[in-house]
């Protein structure tokens, strides 16, 4: 199992054996646009694509204000020459993803996010990301679940969530964007809080 290695400014910056996850800021604005541009990101979701830099701007904008809870999402990059695992040190490496969680409060849970450039999927990050992502919402707020949503046709993500020891609660009713996806959380629901139980199908 991947062990986070080292966490500065609570939980700002987090490194792993081969990642540094770092608050997501504006200076990432071009490298996650090109990630977010990329169609092969958003198979499972096509119409989320950003197709014009401004909305990558946003996204960033709106993760930096849940900085302000103390955790939001992070940008992912490869720890550089000299780092754990010989793949990059300080953030030198090259950024190839976003992830982390962020909380939910009108529904009383985190959620657990993350999308990598193409060239970096298969690797394990996502893996490696998302443990540090549940040690971090376990630290800052552990009374609340971790839930990730996951679009039925998404076997890789289905096998990061079982790598990770996550529930599958089955098909639920997502209610941001509407869509019948996979509820997976770190809990059985008996231990949710009441508003953070959502509708079967």
């Amino acid at each position: 199992m991947t062990e986070i290695t080292e966490i500065t400014e609570p939980l700002r910056t987090v490194r792993t054996e081969r990642l540094e996850l770092r608050a997501v800021g504006l200076d990432d604005l071009e490298p996650l646009f090109a990630i977010n541009s990329d169609p092969e990101v958003w198979r499972h979701r096509p119409q989320g694509r950003h197709t014009e830099i401004g909305q990558t701007r946003e996204w960033i904008e709106r993760a930096v204000e849940g900085w302000a809870d103390g955790l939001s999402y992070w940008t992912v990059r490869l720890r550089g020459p000299g780092g754990a695992g010989g793949e990059s040190d300080g953030g030198s490496g090259p950024v190839v993803g976003i992830g982390g969680v962020q909380t939910q409060v009108a529904r009383a849970h985190w959620n657990l996010y993350y999308r990598l450039a193409p060239a970096h999927q298969g690797k394990g990050y996502a893996t490696e990301l998302s443990r540090a992502a549940l040690a971090a919402a376990r630290q800052h707020t552990p009374q609340l679940p971790v839930f990730a949503w996951i679009h039925p046709d998404n076997p890789g993500s289905r096998s990061v969530a079982g790598r990770l020891g996550l529930i599958d609660h089955g098909l639920r009713l997502d209610p941001i964007y509407h869509d019948l996806l996979h509820l997976y959380a770190d809990r059985p629901q008996s231990e949710w809080p009441a508003r953070a139980v959502f509708a079967n199908s």
